[in-house]
């Protein structure tokens, strides 16, 4: 910034296995985040990030045009993804025609349509009431349960605490790095 040098991250060596559940708490603006991804990685934004004017299958499909896939394969996809998250009878509503929570489990469906190694959630909870976070938040956990990989960045302890391992940064170093303690059957 200008003359001085803002280090986002310092020193930072962090190992994440597959089917790992980690919260990292603390801040990584959403155009950082957005440039991190690639085929490898779905994205859940806060704010949904939805095409207005397009409907829930299309958002969903869209993602797969850039692979590729024919579109009779991107719509069959697309429709099970939203089937998946419950949104099977929403096809073709539009992001204005549905609840916050609705619109979130489009992005999720979305994020999940090409089957990616790392599923990246930013605040997913951010902009929800807490009934609906609840919802979302077992949606995630189900995904989680199914050996998904999910890496979640949030400020909110209660959220966090979904996760298997928490993950706490402040001026960019690590300040902690806790896993949930099992309990032996």
């Amino acid at each position: 910034m200008g003359d001085q040098v803002l280090n986002a991250l310092d020193g930072v060596d962090l190992d994440i296995s597959r089917n790992e559940y980690v919260a990292i708490v603390g801040e990584m603006s959403e155009a950082e985040l957005a440039k991190a991804r690639n085929r490898e990685i779905g994205f859940i934004f806060q704010s949904f990030n939805l095409l207005s004017r397009a409907s829930a299958l299309k958002n969903v499909m869209q993602p797969l045009v850039y692979r590729g896939i024919p579109r009779s394969e991107r719509k069959r996809l697309a429709s099970e993804a939203l089937g998946h998250v419950g949104l099977g009878d929403r096809l073709e509503s539009r992001p204005n025609q549905m609840s916050g929570g609705q619109r979130q489990r489009v992005a999720i469906a979305r994020a999940l349509i090409g089957n990616p190694a790392i599923l990246l959630a930013d605040e997913p909870t951010g902009n929800l009431d807490s009934k609906t976070s609840q919802e979302i938040m077992a949606l995630i956990d189900q995904l989680h349960q199914k050996g998904q990989t999910i890496i979640m960045v949030t400020h909110e302890p209660d959220i966090a605490a979904h996760c298997d391992r928490v993950i706490k940064l402040t001026d960019g170093k690590v300040e902690s790095d806790e896993r949930k303690q099992t309990v032996a059957a």
